[in-house]
């Protein structure tokens, strides 16, 4: 059999094309290849000889909501971080995250594994050598059906320590208390941070 055929394929594509373009019975086309007349009946109908997709047509998760994977998905791409580091700086937002589920999600939206050249597939420059200590602050909108969330994120250049939290608005309050769960946050001394 043809390579990526379906598991319980009984015809290849050639056994396909010819089963359409034979002008004999259903019947005696069944008998001549030994499949029932269904079979027979079913390419004939269709156009093409290639197996129809299995699975849902529009993939999604059954355990993570909309937004959760919209905030994975937008963590992953700002942070570029491995997946089990992204499991453990997300599991106190999200409790019933699973490694498993996480995975899926990145593989359906396409950055399940990170890129091999970092400086190749960014644009932005290299960050300065440093020092543990020096945090930077992004805060990124994500849009989402039930509205806007908004994700606020500090990392450390150097360690990679990464602090998140998903507030409804990007208020200057919210702003100084996210700068001030860092600080009680991270286990050293930050000496800088950017923004």
């Amino acid at each position: 059999m043809a390579a990526g055929l379906h598991g319980s394929a009984r015809t290849t594509p050639r056994v396909r094309a010819e089963l359409q373009a034979s002008q004999a019975s259903t019947r005696v086309l069944a008998a001549q290849y030994g499949l029932n007349p269904k079979t027979v009946a079913k390419w004939r109908a269709r156009q093409i000889t290639a197996d129809a997709l299995m699975g849902p047509r529009q993939p999604r998760s059954t355990a993570l909501t909309e937004a959760e994977e919209a905030i994975f998905v937008e963590f992953r791409r700002r942070t570029l971080l491995p997946l089990d580091d992204v499991m453990g700086c997300l599991r106190d937002a999200i409790p019933k995250l699973s490694r498993s589920a996480l995975h899926r999600c990145l593989e359906r939206h396409g950055i399940s594994r990170l890129p091999q050249d970092q400086a190749a597939t960014s644009k932005r420059k290299r960050f300065a050598e440093t020092t543990i200590g020096y945090v930077h602050i992004d805060i990124c909108e994500l849009r989402l059906a039930e509205g806007k969330l908004f994700m606020f994120l500090a990392i450390d250049r150097v360690s990679k320590f990464t602090h998140v939290a998903f507030l409804p608005a990007a208020t200057k309050l919210n702003g100084a208390a996210f700068l001030r769960d860092v600080v009680a946050t991270f286990p050293y001394a930050i000496h800088t941070v950017l923004t």
